[in-house]
């Protein structure tokens, strides 16, 4: 196995990729039977794998310093050329929806990749280029702007990640002033945030007229995969956290504050869980990994050789530092058959849910690497989701490992957290619903209408002393909402399938153990909806399944000691 170090990538040539392509194109078109159109095929899979493997090691590269020369000159180059790599898939998606031979390629291969095709020709057109090119290039200026703050606090200079430890601190008034001074960031910054997400806005809205849409909401839901449900069907979902799960957590919230003795609560005292503190994990980033590697080896023998396989080639990034991206993620890198973890470690619990959530997703994509089509080795985001929220709570029995005596504070906080971040995932969705159905409304407009929303489903929160917040701008924190439209109900329909998984687990952990692995294992091969039926899992979208997962999990809430 190579370490991530070691790995090599080539600068990308459009001109050289190009070329390649038109080879295996000709081929394919011109084959004369079966055999040798499934061969091209092969080669065509290849030649993806190849360059998405240069762009993934250049996004990673990026993402650990924002401020290298070389690593941005190189990112700038695969948000200018992947716009022209799009059409050249989409001229093979082309092919093989009228391939000659295509009967015989659906027995090889199944129908869900020629529906999935047939999604991504409605997706785009050489004639959006000149916008694609632009929302990219706007995405990453958005990630730049936020990788740039540099904060004065306590006579540290912080970044955006950094200034969550102070933000859970025992001492209200300096919640409160890591409160301010990140609200004031995103004051200082509005305009040009504001700014980018209209031109973002804008484009995505052209992109969709050009195609022949209305608006963008379909055209985002077609490039997010979709093939089994639509905005109808998440609304009528929406519908279901705002009857059966916001009650919930406004019992959960209420309580909260009471534990911590705040009679009149601010946004920022929502950050601490307990009086005397927040769960903290008891050692820095290395005991963290080696704690992570005990608990792994005694999961399963799976998860034992894949995390050492992770950690011993270097395939995690997890420190915060100077010029780095903020935020976490899993990639994959097809030439090498591995995942890549990267996150900013803090201090707080959070980093040990990385150690779970991230390692959730990692485990899948390791678990479907041979798959030979790179359409089938991860499935739409909802349910990649699923992977990474089920191992935080499969790993449950073993976070004393990390939190000692704090076990079950974190055992509760990590529960209530995740019932309680479900209405904030509804509200972004449906923030973002709005502004792509009336695409030319102000900033002003905009932030008026988060705010509404937002009172909506998380009615406890007030943002006295921070107008940037009290006005609707919170959504500009939301990394989701420049770079991947539509995605952030994703986490909450994952996280609901979860909860099943957990209720499942504290049942019979071996029976629920097979069924998880069963779901890494089928990768991307079936639809949303069609994984969960083959699994044996809930649909989110169907009445009552919310309240038929969460009542259970409320109960268990209020059976831990704390």
């Amino acid at each position: 196995m190579v370490k991530f170090e070691d790995m090599k990538y080539s600068r990308p040539s459009l001109k050289k990729m190009t070329a390649k392509f038109e080879k295996i194109y000709d081929e394919f078109i011109n084959a004369q039977n079966f055999e040798q159109q499934n061969n091209a095929l092969k080669k065509y899979f290849k030649w993806s794998d190849q360059i998405n493997s240069d762009a993934t090691i250049i996004s990673i590269l990026y993402s650990i310093d924002t401020t290298n020369e070389k690593y941005q000159k190189d990112q700038d180059l695969i948000d200018e050329i992947s716009p022209y790599v799009a059409s050249l898939d989409n001229k093979f998606s082309k092919a093989l929806l009228n391939a000659k031979f295509r009967e015989d390629l659906e027995k090889k291969w199944g129908n869900y990749l020629f529906k999935m095709l047939e999604i991504s020709l409605k997706c785009f057109d050489e004639k959006i280029i000149p916008e694609l090119q632009e929302i990219n290039r706007l995405s990453s200026e958005y990630t730049k702007v936020i990788a740039s703050a540099k904060i004065l606090f306590h006579g540290e200079i912080c970044n955006l990640s950094q200034l969550t430890k102070y933000a859970q601190d025992l001492d209200r008034k300096t919640r409160q002033e890591a409160a301010l001074a990140q609200a004031k960031f995103f004051e200082d910054n509005e305009k040009i945030i504001g700014d980018i997400y209209d031109k973002l806005v804008h484009l995505r809205n052209e992109c969709a007229i050009k195609l022949g849409y209305k608006n963008f909401v379909e055209l985002g839901y077609y490039s997010l995969g979709r093939t089994d449900y639509d905005a109808e069907m998440v609304k009528n979902y929406r519908e279901q956290i705002y009857k059966d799960l916001v009650p919930i957590t406004n019992k959960l919230f209420s309580a909260q504050m009471k534990r911590i003795e705040v009679n009149d609560p601010l946004w920022f005292d929502y950050n601490l869980c307990f009086k005397d503190g927040n769960a903290s994990p008891k050692g820095n980033k290395d005991y963290l990994v080696i704690k992570a590697q005990e608990m792994y080896h005694e999961l399963s023998k799976e998860t034992d050789d894949f995390f050492r396989l992770m950690n011993e080639n270097n395939l995690m990034d997890l420190e915060t530092k100077k010029g780095k991206a903020p935020g976490g993620f899993m990639t994959y890198i097809p030439k090498y058959k591995v995942p890549f973890i990267f996150s900013n470690f803090n201090g707080t619990s959070g980093d040990v849910d990385v150690l779970t959530h991230e390692f959730g997703h990692a485990f899948q994509g390791y678990m479907s690497r041979n798959i030979k089509c790179p359409f089938y080795r991860s499935p739409t985001l909802e349910a990649c989701e699923i992977h990474s929220m089920s191992m935080e709570f499969l790993t449950h029995p073993w976070m004393s490992y990390f939190f000692k005596e704090d076990t079950n504070k974190y055992l509760y906080s990590h529960t209530a957290d995740a019932i309680q971040f479900i209405p904030y995932g509804v509200t972004i969705d449906e923030f973002q619903h709005f502004v792509y159905e009336n695409p030319n409304i102000t900033h002003e407009e905009r932030c008026a209408k988060f705010r509404e929303i937002e009172k909506k489903y998380l009615p406890h929160k007030k943002y006295d002393g921070a107008p940037i917040f009290e006005k609707g701008g919170w959504w500009m924190k939301q990394s989701h909402v420049f770079g991947s439209p539509f995605y952030y109900i994703d986490y909450t329909l994952a996280q609901v399938v979860a909860f099943e998984f957990f209720n499942e687990d504290r049942k019979n952990h071996e029976k629920t153990w097979k069924k998880y692995v069963k779901l890494c294992k089928l990768g991307g091969k079936y639809p949303f909806t069609e994984l969960l039926k083959r699994a044996k899992l809930y649909n989110p979208f169907i009445d009552g399944t919310v309240k038929k997962i969460v009542n259970p999990l409320y109960k268990y809430l209020m059976s831990i000691e704390i």
